[in-house]
């Protein structure tokens, strides 16, 4: 009786799921065009699978191991099913794999089933709760049906009521896992997460061998010219079809949420369902059916859209409120945190570029500081002729007097605030011991355009990016140096698509390299417990993790690492233009951060970003003080002369009689 059954039941299911993929397809077409490497993408799928994917999922490994047992047995159970109980070939030979597959995906789903019995709150619930005894079922309906095919029992073994029940084991299994991927439920990440790895928004994201880089984290820029292209995205089908089926990817996991500062400050938003309502949005509907935490404070099934309909409304039911998308700080430690590499800070800055440049409703101070950008090319508004006025009496070589310089000093916005002045000139008195040939623009240098980009004005940041780039092509340098990682970002990430191609290192990675190569000698430092809190520009976006360690090991000092640092450290709250925008939560991000400090028991902060500076220093009661790490380097140097007066060149026959600063 099996033998009738299980074909008729495989192939109907397959067709069944054939459908489901048209269908699912079609929902993903709605978006804009976006070319893609149709074949080459489909053949890098496995290593990128295999790799790059588990590179995020084996973080956690029993999760990862869990994975492993249930989607490999899974894929390598259903290949063979299909051979053998559905095409009855090699039934002798292929039916002990197809026995070992199915047992190992039983393996599998048991852990399942174990985490699924008290799951913690960032795990979705409702049909997400019925997955692991689909999966038990499906692969113990296979193992018993596949026992009389290796002999272990007779073929006419059992009765009728036997073959019926296995096939209806069989058959609710199939029902998910197999209907599922493509009709909808918790498999449904499969069969579109696979496809998102072929055809990703952003391949280079991959490692080099599956036909990427294995880092891309600058903004892609729009076309401004080309008058038909939308200005952002004001609907689902706004976005590019392949950004729609990295949100129909979505795994429902939690970890994007877990780590989200905004979440966790209970600002009104949650990244995770921050995606499914775009799949809301993409098929139509509302929010009811989701099953995860919530937005802080905003209740489920309030929330209605359409694929032609607004995302954000203006008046009446919307798909997502305005301040869930100001509430991001752009700090990256979803996406990093995403095993299906789903682009969420993407999708927001998106949402934001239509909000601003379409509506003009950008919230609270946002307004202000583009009108400031544009009017004096810096967000607060200060004379741009007063650039250099806090540099009065450090007599630095500017680029329009010298036209070439080994190192170009890149002094962002700092430089109208008192505190990060303080860097600056520590920053400054390093390369002088150091002896590095550097010269700064000056008057010349325009804000970056970071900010603008964050809050998604694009014309904005265009306009100063293709004007310090007009600038910078007038002078000859090795390379950028700058103690802000935002305009390090955008200067090394986001230029480039614009015409600027260039070599730009954040101050501590040139200080750590100075260093290594003998030119510059330190102290040992003796004054207090460091810890050291990462930049989410600097290390999520650009990988440098190592640098600013070195320099405070050169130091002498042994950092107190908070629980909460590398790749996994807390935004400090000022990114992507969040202390702009200002949405109210029930805590601040800053004070979380110094809270994680408290846990370290530590004296001082160092920090390598002026935005960090700014947010952790503006904390009441603060247990550390906060330093940067030119100030600590400068603190401790050796260096030979005792005057910074007049900057050294390479070629300067200095005394060289030492002394301590400190």
């Amino acid at each position: 009786m099996l033998d009738t059954l299980l074909p008729i039941l495989i192939f109907v299911a397959l067709a069944l799921a054939a459908i489901g993929a048209w269908r699912r397809i079609r929902l993903w077409r709605q978006g804009r065009p976006s070319p893609v490497p149709f074949f080459r993408g489909l053949a890098a799928v496995p290593r990128r699978y295999l790799v790059d994917l588990h590179h995020v999922v084996a973080r956690d490994k029993v999760m990862s191991n869990t994975h492993v047992a249930t989607a490999g047995g899974f894929v390598l159970a259903a290949v063979l099913m299909i051979l053998v109980h559905g095409l009855n070939l090699a039934e002798g030979v292929l039916g002990w794999p197809l026995l070992a597959a199915s047992a190992v995906m039983f393996g599998g789903s048991l852990f399942v089933m174990r985490r699924r019995r008290n799951p913690p709150a960032r795990l979705s619930r409702g049909p997400w709760m019925r997955l692991p005894w689909s999966l038990m079922a499906f692969s113990l309906g296979v193992l018993l049906a596949t026992l009389p095919t290796v002999g272990i029992l007779p073929q006419d073994a059992g009765s009728w009521v036997l073959a019926a029940t296995l096939t209806l084991l069989v058959a609710w299994g199939i029902a998910e896992l197999f209907l599922g991927m493509t009709w909808g439920g918790p498999m449904k990440h499969a069969f579109a997460g696979a496809l998102h790895l072929a055809f990703h928004r952003r391949p280079e994201r991959f490692s080099s061998r599956s036909g990427g880089e294995g880092r891309s984290t600058g903004l892609k820029a729009l076309d401004l010219d080309d008058e038909q292209a939308p200005l952002g995205v004001q609907t689902p089908s706004d976005f590019t079809w392949n950004q729609l089926l990295g949100f129909d990817a979505c795994v429902q996991c939690g970890r994007c949420e877990a780590v989200c500062p905004a979440f966790a400050a209970g600002q009104p938003l949650n990244p995770k369902k921050l995606i499914q309502d775009m799949v809301v949005g993409m098929a139509g509907g509302t929010d009811a059916g989701y099953h995860g935490s919530p937005y802080p404070d905003r209740p489920i099934g309030e929330h209605r859209g359409d694929p032609q309909g607004p995302i954000v409304a203006q008046a009446g039911q919307t798909l997502v409120d305005a301040d869930t998308l100001w509430s991001c700080t752009t700090c990256r430690a979803c996406v990093e945190e995403c095993p299906m590499m789903i682009e969420h800070v993407d999708a927001i800055v998106d949402m934001r570029r239509f909000l601003t440049l379409e509506q003009g409703s950008t919230p609270n101070k946002g307004a202000e500081v583009i009108d400031n950008l544009i009017a004096t090319d810096n967000p607060g508004g200060f004379d741009p002729g007063s650039r250099m006025h806090w540099a009065a009496d450090l007599d630095l070589s500017l680029m329009r007097d010298v036209g070439q310089a080994e190192v170009l000093l890149w002094l962002g916005d700092g430089v109208f605030d008192m505190r990060n002045q303080r860097t600056l000139r520590a920053l400054i008195k390093v390369l002088r011991a150091a002896r590095v040939d550097f010269a700064v623009l000056g008057d010349e240098e325009r804000d970056s355009g970071d900010v603008a980009r964050r809050l998604g004005d694009e014309a904005t940041f265009q306009s100063l990016a293709k004007r310090n780039i007009a600038t910078l092509s007038q002078y000859r340098f090795q390379r950028i140096v700058t103690c802000d990682p935002h305009s390090f970002h955008v200067l090394r990430n986001e230029y480039g698509e614009l015409g600027g191609h260039y070599t730009v290192s954040h101050h501590s990675t040139y200080i750590a390299e100075l260093y290594d190569a003998g030119r510059l000698q330190f102290t040992s430092w003796k004054r207090g417990t460091v810890t050291y809190h990462d930049p989410c520009y600097l290390g999520r976006y650009n990988g440098e993790y190592e640098a600013p360690r070195h320099v405070l090991k050169a130091l002498g000092i042994d950092v107190a690492e908070m629980t909460r640092s590398g790749h996994r450290s807390r935004c400090c709250g000022g990114g992507g233009a969040a202390a702009i925008t200002d949405i109210p939560g029930k805590q601040r991000i800053p004070d979380m951060r110094m809270n994680d400090v408290r846990e370290t028991g530590a004296d001082l902060v160092a920090v390598g970003c002026p935005q960090c500076t700014a947010m952790l220093e503006g904390v009441v009661d603060s247990p550390a003080d906060v330093r940067d790490i030119a100030e600590f380097a400068a603190d401790a140097l050796v260096v030979e002369s005792s005057s910074d007066a007049v900057p050294p060149t390479v070629s300067d026959n200095a005394s060289s009689s030492q002394e301590v600063v400190s």
